[in-house]
């Protein structure tokens, strides 16, 4: 078991809409914020059973939009235990500023929305010269910059990365990239051959971690990969609760179990070191 767990990637929604209205990205509200939701004192409850030490929550952009105003409230007076994922619309000159809004109520992470269940978009807009300032802003202030997107986006992501080397990306899901033809894994070889830039990361969540047990993946081939292209210093874990099947503390056993096979200074890494590197807030 590892010394420490912390989540990157867990998400909270308010039941009070008259002080958070619903208003999602897209237009649509994902299934889960209905169906599956939890609020913030929930979320606590839920890491406590869990043995869960920390957080980075993610703002649900797919019920909230661009107000990330109930994670900011959520979490005020919490910071020692908790910090945030915001996102924004980074097309136009005042991204900066909106960035930096979210920053001064404590936040310190951003999420940029391209691809997802309730999302599709043209992923070209990530590296459109629109969202320079923003990336630039990003850079410069250290601000890690998740994205839900998928392979097929590689290609604009290293435009980006080319264009600011030093911007730390993280990547949710792993790109939800196809891992069933096994061993080399050839078929997820654009993500792979992103490992050559340092400042790319990996967020591996819940269902990753059961997909290297389904069609022709196997844990041991597949973290071999997974640890042997990026190292697991790139890597940080992520429950994605309660947006997937299962209780917070099942969602941890599986993931402790699963990565069992792994040296413990990995599985350190995945657990918690890589999220304390990513998000300093989250050190003590």
């Amino acid at each position: 078991m590892p010394s420490r767990i912390h989540d990157i990637h867990p998400h909270i929604i308010s039941a009070d809409t008259a002080r958070y209205p619903v208003s999602p990205l897209g237009g649509k509200r994902s299934d889960w914020s209905h169906h599956s939701a939890v609020d913030f004192a929930a979320l606590v409850a839920a890491m406590d059973a869990a043995g869960v030490t920390k957080a980075a929550i993610v703002h649900s952009s797919t019920t909230y939009g661009y107000d990330a105003s109930y994670l900011a409230d959520a979490i005020a007076g919490h910071h020692g235990r908790f910090t945030g994922v915001f996102s924004v619309d980074v097309r136009g000159p005042e991204a900066p500023g909106r960035i930096q809004h979210w920053l001064d109520r404590g936040l310190t992470g951003l999420r940029l929305f391209a691809v997802g269940s309730t999302v599709q978009t043209d992923q070209s807009w990530l590296a459109a010269p629109d969202t320079f300032d923003a990336w630039a802003f990003c850079e410069e202030c250290e601000v890690p910059v998740a994205i839900s997107m998928r392979q097929d986006g590689l290609p604009y992501l290293a435009a980006v990365m080319e264009r600011f080397p030093k911007v730390r990306v993280v990547l949710d899901h792993l790109l939800h990239a196809p891992f069933g033809d096994g061993p080399p894994y050839a078929a997820a070889n654009p993500m792979w051959d992103m490992a050559r830039y340092p400042g790319l990361y990996l967020k591996l969540t819940t269902a990753l971690v059961r997909r290297s047990q389904q069609d022709l993946a196997t844990p041991e081939s597949f973290f071999g990969k997974l640890l042997g292209t990026f190292g697991s210093e790139r890597i940080a874990w992520g429950s994605n609760y309660p947006a997937i099947d299962g209780t917070l503390p099942e969602i941890v056993a599986e993931a402790e179990q699963v990565l069992s096979i792994l040296p413990e200074a990995d599985r350190e890494n995945i657990f918690w070191r890589t999220a304390e590197s990513l998000y300093p807030a989250l050190a003590d």
